[in-house]
């Protein structure tokens, strides 16, 4: 295989509010933690039992990152697209660390929320451009699995389902 794929996609919720530092040249980095948690009833005892992996989430993309900031919250359910990435750094005693990031990097990631007055807004680094402050439904895309038709004038769904399916 000549090429290789780093893309990263979790479903969980926000640890913790998002945190905006700046770089040196004063571009913003949002970072915040992001809990996913597998749930499984044991063969043995029938009890529940769950599993929560916690993931270190840091954003590069400025549109992404305000919106982090500003609709993001500690419990907050969300959809993001990144690269696993991997940083060393000296602690504070002087011993060298390493730390794996999902990492939503400038022009790459998506953010989708998926608790937000129940509308599955998308925020999509690819499409984010360059003024946009506020989320609205042509900001992004959402997902095809949130896609829902638009219901007739009547209110019914069922009135706009073609029925000219070639299969």
């Amino acid at each position: 295989m000549s090429g290789s794929v780093n893309k990263v996609i979790l479903v969980g919720n926000l640890g913790r509010d998002p945190e905006t530092r700046r770089t040196g040249a004063g571009d913003p980095v949002v970072s915040f933690s992001l809990a996913t948690t597998e749930s499984w009833r044991d063969k043995a005892s029938g009890e529940r039992k769950d599993r929560t992996e916690w993931h270190n989430i840091v954003i590069f993309n400025e549109n992404l990152g305000r919106i982090a900031e500003q609709y993001c919250k500690k419990g907050s359910k969300v959809y993001l697209e990144g690269q696993l990435q991997t940083r060393e750094y000296t602690d504070r005693d002087g011993n060298q660390r390493k730390a794996t990031e999902v990492v939503l990097q400038r022009f790459r990631g998506e953010l989708t929320l998926l608790d937000s007055r129940g509308r599955g807004d998308s925020f999509d680094s690819d499409r984010a451009g360059g003024g946009e402050t506020s989320p609205s439904p042509s900001f992004g895309r959402s997902s095809p699995m949130e896609r829902r038709p638009a219901a007739a004038p009547g209110g019914r769904i069922a009135d706009v389902i073609d029925d000219d399916i070639p299969f």
